[in-house]
């Protein structure tokens, strides 16, 4: 699997910079460098994306979690967290247990942890939200690891408001959607939805040796 996802990954890059006619760099460079420069730029160009638009609408379309997603579909792409369907339901379901465990604790009119420090309550919802989290991205096989971090954002009080998660799962598809276009763009079948578990690995004829 490890060298399954190095290949990939290195497919991905290569790619990206044979159809963008700078395939020269891959040669005058270490897959490691090429590798990283990749993601220097892909990782900052996705965000810069939802950041530009959330400041064009002042919506909260980028949030913290975000980056971590980022990292995830340009460096493990076929990976099933990497998915379209993990990524969307697992930022979901961290948004929806966050909120859940607002209101359970009393939490949802009050400022945030960080500007009022943690108490007892916000403890409870930490944790409750976090736990929820992991527990049903387990139950429904959609496991996202930045999704926990949705789920404190909210519980923490950095997005409370129900009618922000909309805004917040928009700025997931934003980033999907700049995700599908590199990784197909590069020649690596990213999925629509869901990668299957155990599908064969793209050819790799076209990876530099």
């Amino acid at each position: 699997m490890g060298i399954r996802n190095e290949r990939l990954r290195w497919q991905l890059a290569t790619g990206l910079l044979k159809a963008l006619h700078l395939e020269n760099l891959a040669k005058r460079y270490s897959r490691k460098t090429v590798l990283a420069g990749f993601n220097l730029i892909n990782g900052g160009l996705s965000i810069a994306l939802v950041s530009f638009v959330a400041l064009v609408t002042q919506e909260a379309f980028i949030f913290p979690s975000l980056g971590a997603t980022a990292f995830i579909l340009f460096y493990i792409p076929m990976a099933q967290p990497a998915s379209p369907k993990n990524t969307l339901c697992g930022h979901l379901i961290g948004a929806l247990m966050g909120l859940l465990s607002l209101y359970l604790f009393g939490l949802q009119e009050q400022s945030s942890a960080f500007m009022t420090g943690v108490d007892m309550p916000r403890v409870g919802a930490a944790a409750l939200s976090l736990g929820l989290t992991g527990c049903l991205m387990v139950l429904f096989n959609v496991a996202h690891p930045p999704a926990g971090a949705t789920a404190l954002i909210v519980s923490l009080g950095l997005m409370p408001d129900p009618a922000q998660l909309p805004v917040l799962m928009a700025g997931v598809a934003l980033l999907l959607a700049h995700a599908f276009a590199m990784n197909r763009l590069a020649g690596i079948p990213y999925p629509l939805w869901s990668t299957e578990a155990g599908s064969p690995a793209p050819s790799t004829s076209s990876v530099a040796q």
